[in-house]
């Protein structure tokens, strides 16, 4: 890469990174606050099959965003997609109808999925392999920093036991990233030709290629996890525990430092010392351990649970930091029929975590998801001792 295009990938990558914190601002604005929303309209039960449901649909459309991206071009669908996020946040902070309600919920899940596969487009285009993790890492810190931002915000707009205001401040922080998405369109036409994509071709690829298909069962497992800490925690700790929106906006705040602190460290480290293999297995051995402890802990001090929670995340950034520099390290963006595929684990994860979730609180009290989701992360160490280390 010339020196001239060099400086143009850097700048290119500052705008990704503002765009990245901007854009986690309103997608984890809602994130935390949607299981209590869902419940308090249609009770506990029914909150993981409506989960199902979105990432169901999500799932399929994932599938075949490819094929429009090839056609319509990635920084339009990007305007595209943000626009639908913007009007269904909107629709969500207003409508009392409950089945606007459900159709507002399923698109803004939907737009926060392929909304990102746009963003990795981005911010692959202007990457090159040496400095992957870094360039990966520091990518998701900014991103991570709108996380850290979002749940205080939250948790004060959220109070008074409404939730419509959260929906709507989300919807307002969509606007700075249309904005700025539309002012550098032209700087952001990515000139790559794509695969055409294959979804038979692109199955079968992963199922012959054993790294893939390891990176790909970690990333499932993660979002699985992810599923849990997201839909199921704060439903406990609101509804079973007590704590207060203006304690858990807090507690949520502070749980999220580790992806900040840890990332970029986490990318260099495997850029030139370890490879991705060593962080990859210390992050779930954590992962698992604070899911039983989840499970275990019954105390309602807002410190126990905070650190509870803050441990959770030191597994998670590491884990999610080695998932995103080994798979951008073994594929380049042209291969968009394997970026799209992996990108399907978040959907998957959470369809069966809140299949899971569904299930378990049908019959047993909501505390054991936690259990059941720390078993199923054992399978992770398999697959993480048998890809094949980048270093």
């Amino acid at each position: 890469m010339s020196v001239v295009k060099k400086t143009l990938a850097k700048k290119n990558l500052k705008l990704m990174y503002f765009l990245a914190l901007v854009l986690a601002i309103s997608t984890a604005l809602p994130i935390y606050i949607q299981s209590n929303f869902l419940e308090s309209l249609f009770g506990v039960s029914s909150v993981g099959l409506f989960f199902v449901v979105a990432n169901i649909i999500t799932f399929f459309c994932i599938l075949i965003f490819p094929n429009y991206i090839r056609k319509v071009s990635n920084i339009r669908l990007a305007m595209t997609v943000g626009f639908i996020s913007l009007i269904s946040l909107l629709g969500l902070s207003i409508s009392n109808n409950v089945y606007l309600i459900l159709i507002f919920f399923t698109s803004v899940t939907v737009a926060s999925s392929l909304i990102w596969i746009n963003m990795d487009l981005f911010v692959e285009s202007f990457s090159n392999n040496e400095e992957t993790g870094k360039i990966r890492t520091l990518f998701f810190t900014f991103m991570n920093a709108g996380w850290i931002i979002a749940p205080v915000l939250a948790g004060y707009l959220s109070q008074d036991g409404s939730y419509s205001k959260v929906y709507l401040v989300a919807a307002l922080a969509v606007l700075p990233f249309l904005a700025l998405l539309f002012g550098n369109r032209k700087k952001l036409k990515i000139k790559a030709v794509y695969d055409r994509v294959n979804l038979v071709k692109a199955f079968s690829f992963l199922r012959h290629n054993f790294n893939l298909r390891g990176i790909f069962v970690i990333a499932l497992l993660l979002q699985i996890f992810y599923s849990a800490a997201v839909v199921f925690v704060p439903l406990y700790l609101h509804q079973y525990l007590g704590f207060g929106w203006d304690s858990l906006g807090l507690m949520f705040s502070v749980m999220l430092i580790p992806f900040v602190l840890l990332e970029v460290p986490a990318g260099i480290l495997a850029d030139k010392y370890w490879g991705e293999k060593e962080i990859l297995s210390f992050g779930l051995f954590i992962l698992i351990l604070s899911l039983a402890l989840f499970y275990i802990t019954s105390s309602t001090s807002i410190f126990i649970w905070t650190g509870l929670l803050f441990l959770s995340r030191v597994g998670a950034a590491l884990v999610e930091s080695m998932r995103e520099s080994y798979f951008f390290k073994i594929v380049d963006i042209e291969n968009l029929q394997i970026i799209n595929l992996f990108r399907t684990t978040r959907p998957l994860g959470y369809l069966i975590g809140s299949a899971i979730g569904a299930i378990i609180t049908w019959f047993l009290p909501l505390k054991f998801v936690f259990i059941f989701v720390a078993v199923i992360m054992l399978i992770g160490f398999y697959y993480i001792y048998s890809i094949k280390d980048t270093r």
